[in-house]
């Protein structure tokens, strides 16, 4: 019973194979995979690919390293996108300091606008941070102190920032979600395995953020949701538990943040 919580099964490189791609997920037990837009066609993608697969839910946003390129109706066109039944969440949004394809300031403001539009539609928000973790924060407890729900605010996804961030986080509600980077055995990355075995079990979900960052043993491979099953092993190893444990937890934590996925399921 695992889920993918952040798929680009959507993506150019799934393009001719990606019915099969689900199928192989299914095999390796990922009953359900979300599939997040990054710009306008992924997201339409995104859409199409959950239309006709159950197994397939949706996230509809605007990466931040591609809202300069976007158009200039980008807002409107994106909140039409986002109501559609089969969307699960907004994003995947936030900030990129690593690219300078689009301004910060401009960064910003698309990051402050997606987390309107999870008021709006009473949705959570998939959260993008790389090299940017203090403004980040910055935004994401500014909206927590005057956001109207009161559901999961979302979730940080590929987390691999600092343990004091996660902390921070975990306390306004946000969920962490572990990628394929928490096999990796660069010591760069010791630190990311200390946050996965001391966060908080109600926060911790998983992914692939497919086709990247693919997980021991697959690296250097295309990443597909099947390949989460590495990432809940590695989490099960470092906090001592039994994967199946770790299978549950996960699937659970998916359902309270991401609700639609339980009024799909008959919950």
């Amino acid at each position: 019973m695992l889920i993918d919580t952040h798929a680009h099964v959507n993506a150019p490189e799934f393009r001719e194979d990606a019915a099969s791609v689900l199928d192989r997920a299914a095999a390796a037990g990922v009953k359900r995979v979300i599939c997040v837009g990054y710009d306008l066609p992924t997201t339409e993608a995104a859409i199409e690919l959950a239309e006709q697969d159950s197994r397939v839910f949706a996230a509809a946003g605007l990466h931040p390293n591609s809202v300069a390129e976007a158009p200039g109706d980008w807002r409107t066109r994106l909140e039409v996108l986002a109501r559609h039944p089969r969307v699960v969440a907004v994003g995947e949004t936030g900030l990129d300091y690593y690219r300078d394809w689009t301004p910060p300031e401009a960064q910003r403001d698309a990051f402050r606008w997606h987390l309107e539009l999870c008021d709006r539609l009473e949705l959570p928000v998939i959260v993008h941070n790389r090299y940017a973790d203090d403004d980040v924060a910055d935004v994401l407890l500014r909206w927590m102190s005057s956001r109207p729900g009161v559901g999961a605010p979302g979730v940080l996804h590929s987390f691999c920032g600092p343990m004091e961030m996660m902390e921070r986080c975990v306390a306004a509600g946000f969920a962490i979600s572990f990628s394929g980077m928490l096999t990796f055995r660069n010591k760069s990355l010791q630190s990311l395995a200390a946050v996965a075995q001391y966060a908080p079990e109600t926060s911790i979900l998983i992914e692939t953020d497919c086709p990247y960052l693919a997980p021991e043993p697959h690296r250097g491979r295309r990443n597909e949701p099947a390949f989460v099953a590495a990432v809940a092993a590695r989490i099960a190893d470092l906090r001592g538990k039994s994967v199946e444990y770790v299978e549950q937890l996960t699937w659970k934590n998916a359902h309270r943040v991401f609700p639609r996925l339980g009024e799909a399921d008959g919950a």
